[in-house]
């Protein structure tokens, strides 16, 4: 049998190059999708070639940003001509936290730009290739926050939450050409990066009108950047592991990975699902 072939995105740091070199080490054809190969990622994505490479396995660093149609299918262009796909990861996302009234709408916009409109385009581009595999599989990196609300990351939270809308709309919909979808939420894992690389607040004065709670974002994340300090932080090898398990057709739809969390994710989805069980049955639809 063939090796299987994924596309991950966001593969410069965090998740997404972990992914990709275990993926790799797993025999998976990889697709290591970022941007600027050849100049801000330059370094990253050389040492990400030659890791594969002084192992012998089959790891292609491809340009990719996720914001852009042209990048976008350029990458599924070269893809195809390399020889298909089976899988693909969505995994490029970006971050912001801070009073919710310091961002702009321009904000706003650069976040759902990458972390829900970048998945809609990389999709679309996607699913020709996906629908000529014998074992199609669209996987998601999502986010406890899909299902919870937390306070100061309200936008990166409502992108989750439409991603997460998508994803089960999509699932629906591919399940009936046979593509299968896997839903992953992990909790705070902060030792991946993104939490180092918020977006800042375009307006940042608005929060004087808070008086002292303008201090709230600081303290909860200064708590997070403890954790880290004192080696509390969660292994981002569980959210790794959790992905090589969502590749395996006896996967659940939805795999909730937070070993510090409260399992609220969890108890929401349990409902939504029995939730959408009852809507869709009402309606005649199958349920998949």
């Amino acid at each position: 049998m063939s090796p299987r072939r994924v596309l991950i995105s966001g593969t410069s740091s965090g998740f997404g190059a972990l992914i990709a070199r275990k993926l790799a080490s797993e025999g998976y054809v990889v697709f290591a999708g970022m941007r600027d190969i050849t100049s801000r990622h330059a370094e990253t994505a050389a040492a990400l070639r030659a890791h594969a490479a002084e192992r012998g396995q089959r790891l292609e660093v491809v340009e990719l940003d996720v914001t852009s149609e042209r990048s976008v299918a350029d990458c599924v262009a070269h893809i195809e001509r390399s020889g298909g796909l089976d899988i693909v990861i969505h995994n490029a996302g970006v971050a912001a936290a801070g009073l919710t009234e310091t961002f702009t709408a321009e904000d706003a916009a650069q976040i759902f730009g990458v972390n829900v409109f970048g998945v809609i385009r990389l999709q679309r581009a996607v699913l020709p290739l996906l629908r000529q595999s014998v074992d199609p599989l669209v996987v998601y990196l999502s986010s406890t926050l899909a299902r919870e609300v937390m306070p100061f990351l309200s936008l990166y939270t409502a992108s989750k939450h439409a991603l997460d809308a998508l994803a089960e709309g999509w699932r629906y919909e591919l399940s009936q050409v046979g593509i299968r979808t896997a839903i992953l939420q992990p909790g705070t894992f902060p030792t991946t990066g993104m939490i180092t690389r918020l977006l800042p607040p375009s307006d940042p004065k608005r929060a004087e009108a808070y008086g002292d709670f303008a201090t709230a974002p600081a303290s909860l994340f200064g708590g997070i950047e403890a954790m880290v300090a004192a080696g509390a932080a969660p292994d981002p090898s569980l959210v790794v592991q959790g992905v090589l398990e969502a590749l395996s057709p006896e996967a659940p739809t939805r795999s909730v990975i937070d070993p510090n969390g409260a399992g609220g994710a969890a108890r929401l989805n349990a409902l939504s699902h029995s939730t959408q069980a009852a809507l869709l049955g009402g309606l005649g639809l199958g349920v998949p």
